[in-house]
């Protein structure tokens, strides 16, 4: 008897070490597995719907995602819960329209606030000719503020045929399209943008000159030539251009020079000034030399 005990707890040891221990999460699982199978879980209602439902939506949102239509998505998700954008406060725009920033932002009536890309809208208000620096900013639920800082145009500049906005450091803002800006110093010629604002800043020095200037012309990317309201063309020098306009201020305060039928001014020589007369007066002054040439010469057979 006490042989057969051993033989059996001898087998006995053997089987539980034959038998093998699943890892302490797949316990879990196989547990639940069963309790499924054999029906000791209840499982609610309609789970399985709404499980096929969630799956099917999954991948058609990683379908979605995939195509590149995952914003559009989202902006009509969140458009239709309350997020439309129905709001657009927009600040600092004298020249830009509201209607090209609604544009260019892409506001349609049903764009969500959620999905909007303020990044990418504020990338896109700069590109626009006036705006120097733009900010967008989301005010929930339903609202957008822009705020712009335009760019100020300090001359027109005529380059060719083309007539273009230009700021003070000489950067092109936009064609020139109405006469809003016709109050504007007018500069022509290659390089005249660039040299703009030195020379004007020496100009505003002479304000009886400069209010009667029409056109400050840049002559061979060297010097200036201002043409006046009545014609008159005054020739600057390269250099000495503060002593060529007191010289032509004192002309001017004793003689009048410039209320004369003259074409122009050349200030270019230190030495001496040289005035054209127009070609009327040229002529009635050649009339008026004949007529003394001929006076003369009476009075001497006379005599």
């Amino acid at each position: 008897m006490a042989g057969g005990s051993h033989r059996r707890a001898a087998a006995s040891v053997a089987g539980a070490d034959d038998r093998r221990v699943l890892p302490r999460p797949l316990r879990r699982a196989v547990r639940f597995a069963v309790s499924l199978a054999t029906g000791r879980i209840d499982i609610p209602q309609h789970v399985g719907t709404l499980s096929t439902f969630a799956f099917f939506a999954a991948v058609g949102f990683y379908g979605m995602s995939l195509g590149g239509h995952g914003h559009d998505v989202a902006q009509s998700t969140t458009a239709a819960v309350g997020f439309a954008i129905e709001d657009v406060r927009v600040s600092g725009n004298d020249q830009t329209s509201e209607i090209d920033i609604l544009q260019l932002i892409g506001l349609d009536g049903t764009t969500s606030l959620v999905a909007l890309d303020v990044d990418a809208a504020r990338r896109k208000l700069s590109e626009l000719p006036w705006v120097e620096y733009a900010e967008v900013r989301k005010v929930y639920p339903r609202t957008i503020e822009v705020m712009l800082k335009e760019r100020k145009a300090f001359a027109i500049w005529q380059h060719g045929s083309e007539l273009s906005l230009i700021e003070k450091n000489g950067s092109v803002i936009a064609p020139l399209k109405d006469n809003k800006f016709a109050s504007l110093p007018l500069f022509v010629g290659r390089d005249a943008e660039i040299a703009a604002a030195s020379f004007a800043q020496e100009m505003d020095k002479w304000p009886e000159i400069t209010s009667r200037v029409r056109a400050y012309v840049r002559v061979s990317s060297r010097r200036w030539d201002l043409h006046l309201d009545n014609g008159i063309v005054l020739k600057l020098p390269e250099e000495r251009i503060p002593a060529a306009l007191a010289l032509l201020a004192k002309l001017e305060k004793q003689q009048g020079v410039l209320e004369r039928d003259i074409a122009a001014v050349d200030l270019r020589l230190g030495d001496r000034t040289t005035i054209q007369l127009t070609s009327a007066a040229a002529e009635r002054r050649e009339q008026a030399l004949d007529t003394r040439t001929k006076a003369l010469k009476k009075a001497g057979e006379k005599s």
